[in-house]
């Protein structure tokens, strides 16, 4: 297809076939499941222009900034501190792993029984199709888990620019003194690649600009509370999904807007189901773009998806940065506390988790859990046992669904789905 952009991601070193190919699945996604939404709020016009520019736009002001001295800086993760990136005078965004490509490349360099998130991100790299990584002047990858810290020593053979972030997997003094020395580590590359000493006025201000982003979306969050909800789980998790890549400052104001429309859905009782309509809360593994197959599974079938106990939800986002300390010092350790109190599955033990689980379901007035894994994502798959178990136990419907990015389950997942709302009507 012609673009405006195709010299742009040419220079980047894209293969244009493929990605035109990837474009184009990317684009009939989007119109099947949000498009074809009945009674969208008209804020989400400005999301849907986001994600028609996702590899145009967005990408062009990337690499204009990077010709302004502004390097990128591509994440797989939550626990990067984008704080600490805007600090010196970069930009985070995430990178892609939201969807299977070149998976018979993949599974040359990786175990076909990998993770299907780490086989989606690499099949985006040697596919060649992600403007996100290729843009990036600095790659940050994080020893969360076992498959991820293995497979970092491949991707280190494919790009130049990898760094990798150890982190701790007990929450311990011991824990929380690594997750420190990591991220002075990480400050230190910071101004190494940049050039730009990260000072007090510096780090006050990329905590600002990064818990203005978080409030917007926790605004949104408390909305998504009301019955009837003023907003699909689908368009939440879309806005979600562009919190990653999108502009702070642009995305703060878009999210805002959209919620003052909401707010007058809210007074005026209208909703995008029925009143009643059953409320669910959806737990487990992250969903990048275009991951969208579950969502859209549960909301084609009558229910209402009221929250997301995710990264890419109320886990990547809970809690803010205290921006009162005066010295580096002070706000170095108060980033430390807020990415230490991240409850992601490779803790051990990890009872916070379970706790805001049925806390948010309490909070959104979910009738029941859905708790998602991708195949092979130990941790996740592990913890959905016990999760389910203790649910139900205190009296919470919960069902555990385990799945990839591929269609192929996805007749398999509309039984089960709809089969567990028609216990929870």
């Amino acid at each position: 297809m012609s673009s405006p952009y195709e010299s742009m991601w040419r220079e980047l070193g894209l293969d244009l076939t493929a990605h035109d190919q990837l474009l184009e699945v990317l684009g009939q996604g989007y119109q099947q499941v949000f498009l074809s939404q009945a009674d969208r709020p008209s804020g989400m016009e400005y999301f849907n222009f986001v994600m028609s520019e996702v590899h145009g736009l967005r990408i062009k002001e990337l690499v204009d900034g990077k010709a302004q001295g502004q390097p990128v800086i591509g994440s797989y993760c939550v626990f990067v501190p984008e704080e600490i990136v805007r600090a010196a005078g970069a930009t985070l965004v995430g990178l892609c792993s939201g969807a299977d490509f070149a998976p018979e490349e993949v599974e040359k360099v990786l175990p076909r029984n990998t993770c299907a998130l780490i086989k989606s991100s690499f099949g985006f790299k040697l596919g060649k199709v992600c403007p996100y990584l290729e843009s990036a002047d600095m790659i940050v990858g994080e020893n969360t888990c076992d498959g991820k810290k293995k497979s970092y020593e491949t991707l280190d053979r494919l790009v130049s620019n990898l760094y990798v972030m150890d982190l701790p997997q007990v929450k311990s003094a011991q824990g929380r003194a690594l997750l420190r020395a990591e991220y002075d580590r990480f400050k230190a590359a910071m101004e190494e690649l940049t050039g730009r000493a990260i000072d007090t006025a510096g780090l006050k201000e990329g905590i600002r600009i990064v818990n203005e982003k978080r409030r917007a979306v926790h605004r949104l969050a408390m909305l998504r509370r009301n019955d009837p909800a003023p907003i699909s789980g689908l368009d939440a998790l879309l806005i979600n999904q562009v919190f990653f890549y999108d502009d702070p400052v642009r995305f703060t104001e878009s999210v805002h807007k959209i919620c003052d429309e909401l707010e007058d859905r809210v007074a005026a009782g209208q909703g995008v189901a029925p009143k009643g309509a059953p409320r669910v809360l959806l737990s487990g593994c992250p969903m990048a773009v275009p991951n969208w197959k579950l969502p859209w599974i549960i909301e084609s079938a009558g229910a209402i998806i009221v929250g997301e106990e995710s990264c890419v939800g109320e886990r990547g986002t809970r809690n803010l940065v205290d921006s009162a300390g005066e010295t580096v010092e002070d706000l170095m350790e108060a980033i430390v506390d807020r990415y230490f109190d991240i409850d992601c599955a490779v803790f051990t033990p990890n009872p916070d988790r379970l706790d805001h689980i049925k806390q948010m379901a309490g909070d959104y007035r979910a009738k029941g859990v859905i708790h998602y894994a991708l195949q092979f994502c130990q941790p996740y798959q592990i913890e959905s046992i016990p999760v389910e178990k203790a649910l139900k136990e205190s009296g919470i419907p919960a069902i555990s669904l385990e799945t990839d990015y591929s269609a192929e389950d996805a007749e398999q997942l509309k039984t089960r789905v709809e089969a567990f709302l028609e216990m929870l009507a």
